[in-house]
């Protein structure tokens, strides 16, 4: 099993915005130093809690000073954007990158950004299919492009010079395009079946219970058959939240007391998700009444806190639960205590994961 990374990121509002930027950039650099194969980053335009408004542009600051890491969008929001500007994006960073790049996309989850950018009542399903569909036909074909759809049309043949490169948009380092994936938020999540028919790969949320974790296994199995391909559990990715700490009563609190970090990022989701009608994320069935999902159930349930020896037990447990799966995204939480911090994605690398290798074979 391979280690990664994954961050919305979420810090309390309050913060300084640079000061969190900062910190969400020194914890991707720390895991570039600590061997994590790859990192991904999120993207909300209008949450002043999710603080990244550009995850492209985000990940484009760590080009020069990271060394092995591969970075990902985590997600491109894909209704929000361009697909034309959208694809000499992803071409230009997957360039600087020279490939070390993954292509994270999905329709958006928040309303205040459907609301600000204008496409609250919109197909956002449809155009997320329409704008990846232009981004690949951008990749793989050739200008002047004559790309038309329901909500883009797209071409430069009015005004295309291909002898001096003018109405020619870049193309992307890996070929055809850089790997793409989708993040899965939803219990049997159809989205997978889709996503695997098309050749790419799924990330299971971390805020999901482990039997609806499981439950995207068939679903990508599925769309692998009927693509014709083999469903590979090293494809699969499952994001968790994790701490790691050199004893157990520290762990017990940074994890779960009432200043946690962990504590407050649940609770902004649970908030949101809650207000959005999808509770049904946290339960541990569909019967379950909601009353009986709380705040501290949320946290119980999601949370894997303690020392390297009895996370790395728990995160086996999970493996048992879902079935195998090829990397584990360790989730970045706001640094209430670097030290912390910083320990707990050390501990992660050089304790936990060899533990688990180690119990499963795998090296």
């Amino acid at each position: 099993m391979k280690l990664g990374y994954f961050t919305m990121p979420l810090h309390p509002p309050q913060r300084n915005y640079v000061q969190t930027l900062k910190e969400d950039r020194e914890a991707i650099l720390l895991a570039d130093r600590l061997g994590y194969c790859e990192a991904f980053v999120g993207e909300h335009v209008t949450d002043i809690a999710e603080s990244v408004t550009n995850c492209a542009a985000f990940l484009a600051s760590l080009v020069h000073d990271t060394r092995q890491i591969k970075l990902g969008t985590g997600t491109l929001n894909l209704p929000n954007g361009h697909p034309a500007q959208l694809a000499a994006t992803v071409s230009m960073l997957d360039n600087m990158l020279e490939g070390r790049f993954i292509v994270g996309i999905s329709p958006g989850g928040l309303p205040s950004d459907w609301e600000v950018f204008g496409n609250m009542g919109a197909d956002r399903t449809a155009m997320f299919v329409e704008c990846i569909d232009h981004m690949i036909a951008i990749w793989t074909g050739g200008p002047p492009y004559n790309l038309k759809g329901q909500f883009w049309n797209i071409s430069t043949e009015k005004t295309m010079i291909p002898d001096i490169g003018q109405g020619i948009i870049p193309k992307p380092y890996q070929k055809p395009h850089p790997p793409i994936v989708v993040t899965a938020v939803e219990p049997f999540s159809r989205g997978v079946t889709e996503a695997a028919k098309r050749g790419w790969d799924p990330i299971s949320a971390n805020f999901l219970l482990p039997q609806w974790v499981k439950s995207h296994w068939p679903k990508y199995a599925e769309g692998c058959a009927a693509a014709g391909r083999s469903a590979d559990p090293a494809n699969w990715r499952v994001a968790k939240t994790v701490f790691v700490a050199d004893d157990e009563a520290t762990a017990r609190e940074y994890g779960f007391g009432a200043q946690s970090p962990y504590r407050f990022y649940y609770q902004q989701l649970f908030f949101k998700l809650k207000r959005a009608g999808r509770i049904n994320l946290f339960k541990p069935s569909k019967d379950t009444p909601d009353e009986q999902v709380t705040l501290d159930s949320v946290v119980d349930s999601l949370v894997i806190a303690g020392t390297a020896e009895k996370v790395a037990d728990e995160l086996l447990a999970l493996r048992e639960s879902t079935g195998d799966f090829g990397t584990l995204l360790y989730c970045g939480i706001d640094w209430v205590d670097p030290k912390l911090a910083r320990r707990s994605m050390e501990l992660m690398a050089k304790k936990v994961m060899p533990a688990i290798n180690r119990a499963t074979g795998g090296c």
